[in-house]
C-alpha cells in the first residue's frame, strides 16, 4: 500500500510537471446547481456535500447556523467544514479510507491556527464568498431583514430562467469559475475555491460533533484508493504552485502559522522524493558497502542544533518541575501542566542526545565543542 502510494505520487508529479494541464471541467453539476439555487434561495447559508453522502444529524444546520450568528466573530466565518466520514469502511480499514488522522488530528491542529481548508463535502457556506466578495466589517447579515426576503415571479417563470441558468452556454465570455463560484482548471476544485476564499480574508471553523454530521461512501479496492489519492495530492501541489494560491494571493489575509499548516496537503506530492530517497539510497548504499552513518564522533553543525534544542528542553522540565514543587496553591499545575508534559515527552525522546553529551566516553560521543557551543547559545 505505502510503495503504490507512493508510485503514483511520483508519477503524477512528473507527468503533470512536464506536461501541466488546466484541465478536468467535471465540476459543471457543482455550478449549475449553484446557480439555479442562488435565483430560487432566499437564503444566505448554502450546504454542500456529494452525491454519495448524506445526513446523519439533524443538529447539524443549528450547530452551523451558532458559529455564522455569533455576535463578535460571526461575519469572519465563510464557511462551517464537518469531517468527511465513511460509512463503508472496511473491517480493519486496510486502505486507510476513515482519514482519521486527518480528521481526528490535524484538523483540529490546523483550526487552532486559523481554520481548515474546504474539502468539498461537508460543509455550509456564507453564500456571498462564493460571489468572489472579500471579507469586511461592513458584510454582518441581517437575519431579520435576510428572513423577509421574498423571491420574486411564479413557479413558470423561475423554472424557464432556471435552465438558462443550468446550460453551459451561460458560462460564454463571463466570470464564472474565474472569478465568480467554484473555481475551474484545477484538479482539486473545491480545494482552489476554499484557498480563494481565505485569500479573500474569511475565516473557516472546523465542527466535528459526536455524532457525525454527514456519512458517504468510501473507495472500496485498492485501486480506487490510489486514484482518489493521486487526484487529491497532485491537486494540492497544483494549488501550491497556481499564482492564485494562499502563498502567492493570501500572505496577507492567512497567518503564516496556518500557511504553514497546510503545507502538510499541499507538499503531499513532492514528499514523494525525500521517501524516495529513503526508502532507496541507505538500501543501494548497503549493497555497495558504503557508509551513510559517522562513527555517532564527527563534528557538524547538525549536532549544534540537536544539542541546543535538547538542552533547552531539559532545562525548561527541570524548570517546570522546580515551579511544581514550590507552589504552595498549585496554580502552576492548572497553568502548565500540558506543557510540563510536552517538555518531558521531548526530554524522553533525547535521551540519547544526553547520553552522548554528558556519559558517553568512547567514540560515539558527541564532541566537547558541541556541548560547549550549545550550552553557551542556550546561556
Amino acid at each position: 500500500m505505502f510503495f503504490a502510494e507512493l508510485w503514483f505520487s511520483f508519477y503524477w508529479f512528473i507527468t503533470h510537471l512536464v506536461r501541466w494541464n488546466p484541465i478536468f471541467r467535471y465540476t459543471f453539476k457543482d455550478r449549475l446547481s449553484q446557480r439555479v439555487s442562488l435565483r430560487i434561495s432566499n437564503g444566505p447559508i448554502t450546504l454542500n456535500v456529494d452525491c454519495d453522502m448524506y445526513s446523519n444529524n439533524s443538529s447539524s444546520l443549528r450547530d452551523a447556523l451558532c458559529f455564522f450568528m455569533d455576535e463578535e466573530k460571526g461575519h469572519e466565518i465563510g464557511y462551517v467544514q464537518y469531517p468527511q466520514s465513511m460509512m463503508n469502511v472496511t473491517k480493519n480499514d486496510l486502505y486507510g479510507n476513515s482519514l482519521n488522522v486527518i480528521f481526528k488530528m490535524e484538523f483540529p491542529g490546523i483550526d487552532a491556527n486559523g481554520g481548515p481548508m474546504y474539502i468539498g463535502t461537508g460543509c455550509f457556506h456564507l453564500r456571498v464568498n462564493l460571489c468572489e466578495r472579500k471579507h469586511c466589517n461592513e458584510h454582518k447579515v441581517d437575519w431579520k431583514r435576510v428572513a423577509d426576503i421574498k423571491i420574486e415571479g411564479n413557479a413558470r417563470d423561475l423554472e424557464e430562467e432556471c435552465k438558462v441558468l443550468a446550460s453551459c452556454a451561460y458560462e460564454e465570455n463571463t466570470q464564472w469559475g474565474i472569478e465568480v463560484g467554484l473555481k475551474y482548471g484545477c484538479l482539486l476544485k473545491d480545494g482552489m475555491t476554499g484557498s480563494s476564499i481565505r485569500c479573500r480574508g474569511w475565516r473557516s471553523v472546523y465542527f466535528n460533533p459526536e455524532r457525525k454530521g454527514f456519512l458517504g461512501l468510501a473507495p472500496t479496492t485498492l485501486l480506487q484508493t490510489l486514484v482518489q489519492q493521486e487526484r487529491w495530492s497532485g491537486g494540492e501541489l497544483q494549488i501550491l504552485l497556481s499564482r492564485h494560491g494562499p502563498f502567492f494571493d493570501g500572505y496577507k489575509n492567512i497567518p503564516l502559522k496556518l500557511l504553514l499548516s497546510y503545507c502538510i496537503y499541499f507538499l503531499w506530492a513532492a514528499n514523494c522524493f525525500p521517501t524516495l530517497y529513503y526508502v532507496v539510497v541507505p538500501s543501494l548504499c548497503l549493497l555497495r558497502g558504503i557508509s551513510l552513518f559517522p562513527k555517532f564522533g564527527v563534528p557538524s553543525p547538525t549536532f549544534n542544533i540537536f544539542a541546543t534544542l535538547a538542552l533547552l528542553n531539559i532545562f525548561s522540565f527541570i524548570g517546570g518541575i522546580k515551579m511544581v514543587i514550590s507552589d504552595v496553591e498549585n496554580k502552576v499545575l492548572d497553568l502548565f501542566t500540558s506543557q510540563i508534559v510536552l517538555s518531558g515527552l521531548i526530554v524522553l525522546i533525547n535521551l540519547p542526545v544526553y547520553e552522548g553529551l554528558f556519559f558517553r566516553k568512547d567514540s560515539g560521543r558527541i564532541p566537547n565543542s558541541v556541548t560547549y557551543k550549545s550550552l553557551i547559545r542556550f546561556l
